[in-house]
């Protein structure tokens, strides 16, 4: 089994990136299940209800989200609509949505989790541990694959650690920067922080000239998004249909071609 996971997409760039190359990564990866963290895709901040219609006609099985999953307030209206959108188990409100859910991949059941960080999150309604410990003790599966949404370095290294040999997989995303770090832990695939897919000239997806408002000259600004030219990170995490272990994790990692 073949997983592709794609990190954070940012924006209208982001989302065009992923929908111009989606089909190709997954046949040049032999793909059989991907995930997408989505929070940021709706104009940098949260998720819409077409916008998770758009990802899941492109063939992305699952989104998870992060600090910004309520930053449109519409995903109180549509989230019950919705079978494949996760939110991080310990963010407030700890009492909407669902973290986990267990899908039938090939003849592999796979669990994927969507949990948040302690250290520098806003929103942070518990510890991250009593949610996977119940998914462990409680959820049966093959294969867990968590999607760990913080800031802080040593905090990911530190649940997969914890965790390795239990879960299959622990990718950070939050930071939208590609870490140099992929490896297993154990038999858990694990990177901090899978990057992210939108506009390279950006402060992590971000349009700099409004930041530089912002941050150096004090003016009250608009989350603005960056545009032009894009870039896709992503993993791919291999996992033996025998053993129904991980045995490789590949980071992806390039920018479009610039239009003419």
């Amino acid at each position: 089994m073949n997983i592709l996971f794609i990190g954070d997409i940012v924006g209208a760039s982001g989302r065009r990136i992923v929908a111009d190359h989606l089909s190709c990564l997954k046949s040049k990866y032999s793909i059989d299940f991907t995930i997408c963290n989505g929070e940021n895709a709706a104009h940098g901040k949260g998720i819409t209800r077409k916008i998770y219609n758009q990802f899941k006609n492109l063939g992305i099985d699952c989104i998870t989200l992060g600090n910004h999953a309520f930053a449109k307030r519409e995903i109180y209206d549509f989230y019950a609509d919705t079978e494949d959108l996760l939110i991080p188990a310990n963010i407030e409100p700890l009492d909407f949505g669902k973290y986990y859910k267990v899908y039938k991949v090939k003849d592999m059941t796979l669990c994927v989790v969507n949990l948040y960080g302690e250290a520098f999150m806003n929103r942070v309604g518990d510890a991250p541990y009593p949610y996977m410990e119940h998914v462990l003790e409680k959820v049966q599966a093959d294969y867990y694959f968590v999607d760990y949404h913080a800031e802080s370095t040593s905090e990911k290294q530190f649940m997969a650690t914890l965790y390795k040999d239990k879960i299959g997989c622990l990718v950070g995303t939050h930071t939208h920067v590609q870490t140099n770090d992929a490896r297993m832990i154990g038999s858990t695939a694990y990177i901090t922080d899978v990057g992210m897919c939108g506009a390279v000239d950006s402060i992590i997806g971000r349009d700099f000239d409004e930041l530089y408002q912002s941050m150096v000259l004090g003016e009250k600004t608009y989350f603005k998004v960056a545009e032009g030219q894009s870039m896709i990170n992503a993993i791919v995490v291999s996992v033996d249909d025998v053993t129904k272990k991980s045995v490789k994790i590949e980071t992806i990692s390039f920018v479009e071609a610039p239009s003419v």
